[in-house]
């Protein structure tokens, strides 16, 4: 497994109004890392910028010292994304969506398959896999961009605000599911607005204008 590290990370939307700050942190495997603060803090921009989605302005992300260098290679060093609007083909059913990624990731489709069906099981959507993401309620697709996230099996899970729809049941399913995910020994990263999941996590990286701060671990 890998070990995530940001260094020194600034993000500019606009040139002289860097959204990130400076912002270091190193996420080991096993280890879950809650990110917290306001809305507007940078919580959905710092998990892009792990992800590979947002070139940073000054500073670096790498993983196992080999910093990222776009999208596509966080996806070959297996730096799994879980987005906040799901990210989810509204005219592919639940199970297409997860078979699709991981066919695309190199999957056999026979493994997909298998992969596919307990992941959803997981995550307690059996029942809907052959319906159409679009025929979901908010919470279902949510759950099932998770089981896709969970399907994909990567060095680095980052999780942005997976629990938002979700109740307490719920909830509680899906962080027991990215502590399994630690105990397999991926980095996670846990973008979050609810204190309850945040204490759930090892570590806790707090935002507040820009700017960040280890509160815990």
């Amino acid at each position: 497994m890998k070990t995530l590290t940001v260094d020194g990370v600034t993000v500019a939307y606009e040139r002289d109004r860097p959204v990130l700050r400076d912002v270091s942190v190193v996420v080991s495997p096993g280890q879950i890392l809650a990110v917290t603060g306001p809305s507007g803090a940078g919580k959905t921009t710092l998990l892009w910028a792990m992800a590979g989605l947002l070139r940073p302005a000054a500073g670096v992300v790498a993983v196992d010292s080999t910093p990222l260098r776009d999208r596509d290679h966080a996806v070959a060093e297996r730096v799994v994304l879980i987005p906040q609007d799901n990210g989810l083909a509204a005219i592919l059913t639940a199970q297409e969506n997860i078979q699709v990624a991981m066919i695309a990731g190199g999957a056999a489709p026979a493994d997909a398959r298998r992969a596919t069906v307990s992941s959803l099981e997981r995550l307690g959507l059996a029942s809907q896999a052959d319906q159409l993401v679009e025929e979901l309620s908010g919470g279902q697709q949510q759950r099932a961009a998770i089981a896709r996230g969970l399907a994909l099996h990567g060095h680095v899970l980052l999780a942005d605000e997976v629990t938002s729809e979700l109740d307490a049941t719920n909830r509680q399913r899906v962080m027991e599911l990215l502590q399994e995910e630690a105990r397999r020994g991926a980095a996670v990263v846990f973008a979050t607005h609810d204190p309850e999941a945040a204490a759930a996590c090892d570590r806790e990286l707090h935002l507040s204008d820009g700017a960040a701060q280890l509160v815990r671990g």
